[in-house]
């Protein structure tokens, strides 16, 4: 028997589903994530973007919250935004 605790089920579509993007701080990383989330996700408000820097500068978290569609959807951008080679993390 696995103690391991299994991760929640998400019910599809669900509506304002948190996406939180870190990579190098670099001037364009927001534009870059925006513009791959956007191709899996057209509704996302640009406007409820945000960014925040890590404490010494190096990193950004690029926040926001997009309708998750599919499992498929989820996976798809999780795999384009991994690609880039310039995301450390999708939480």
């Amino acid at each position: 028997m696995s103690t391991e605790p299994k991760a929640p089920k998400i019910e599809f579509p669900h509506p304002d589903y948190p996406i939180k993007v870190i990579g190098d701080n670099e001037h364009d990383f927001k534009g870059m994530v925006v513009e791959i989330v956007q191709v899996h996700a057209p509704d996302l408000d640009i406007e409820q973007v945000t960014v925040q820097e890590s404490g010494n500068g190096n990193y950004s978290s690029v926040r926001m919250r997009i309708t998750a569609t599919s499992k498929e959807q989820l996976e798809n951008l999780h795999q384009d935004l991994k690609a880039t080679g310039r995301v450390k993390m999708v939480l």
